[in-house]
């Protein structure tokens, strides 16, 4: 399990694709922080905090996590592969959890530079240090959670097609709807009772509230389940090729 999970981490690392994907991530995030005359610019507004880099994470990861699953069993079904590695002394769900598990490695990778941000705005704090340090790891450990759940719902996708594009495509809208659709869902109050219940079900309320530097572990748990679902659900599709 360990060797696969290497050799996912490696055939990443060892692509253009991978530093592209780190990249733009950093690249985006950067021009909202520092660049772009919006509320989220740090030099305009004069707050020291990174609330733009938590508002504008999640919708960079919502493309660039599924351009980083696409591939993962999708690949492996066109080109055939998919059947040696099943011959390998794994059982599905550690093939599953190397390539998880690769996958939420690489969104550390795009993390950890942006401690850069956090430096900066360390620094230029009035006075220097002037910033929410528990509100800010509350917030990357709420992205961390929110980008590992994204990898497992891309996994999904990417277990159920031969094609990446199509992977891709299901994994934007399948985390999409995941994380903003059950708030629309609530704000039609067609429900009742059970709106606020429709809300608990998005990833964004779960979100929203570690961002605000509150790790309840009732939110752990959602993301806890909502990851074991989906890595479930990709076992499933795997093993629904036996039965063809």
């Amino acid at each position: 399990m360990f060797t696969l999970f290497k050799k996912e981490i490696s055939s990443f690392l060892n692509s253009l694709i991978g530093y592209i994907v780190i990249a733009v991530f950093l690249l985006v995030n950067g021009l909202f922080l520092w660049v772009f005359p919006l509320e989220s610019n740090i030099i305009d507004y004069g707050y020291a905090n990174l609330d733009g880099l938590f508002l504008i994470g999640p919708f960079v990861f919502l493309f660039l996590i599924p351009a980083i699953t696409m591939r993962f069993f999708a690949d492996e079904k066109k080109s055939g592969t998919i059947e040696l590695l099943m011959t390998k002394p794994l059982t599905d769900m550690q093939i599953i959890l190397a390539k998880y598990f690769a996958g939420v490695v690489l969104v550390v990778f795009s993390l950890l530079p942006t401690l850069i941000y956090f430096y900066s705005v360390y620094q230029l704090g009035t006075p220097k240090g002037n910033i929410d340090t528990g509100g800010m790891w509350g917030s990357y450990i709420g992205l961390l959670f929110l980008g590992a759940s994204f990898v497992a719902i891309g996994l999904f996708s990417s277990s159920i097609t031969d094609n990446p594009i199509v992977s891709f495509i299901v994994a934007v809208v399948l985390s999409g709807f995941i994380y903003l659709g059950f708030d629309f869902i609530y704000s039609l109050d067609f429900f009742g009772n059970f709106d606020l219940f429709i809300k608990t079900l998005g990833i964004n309320n779960h979100y929203s509230a570690m961002s605000r530097g509150v790790i309840d572990t009732r939110d752990a748990l959602y993301f806890l389940s909502l990851i074991s679902l989906f890595l479930l659900f990709t076992k499933v599709s795997l093993e629904s090729r036996k039965w063809g």
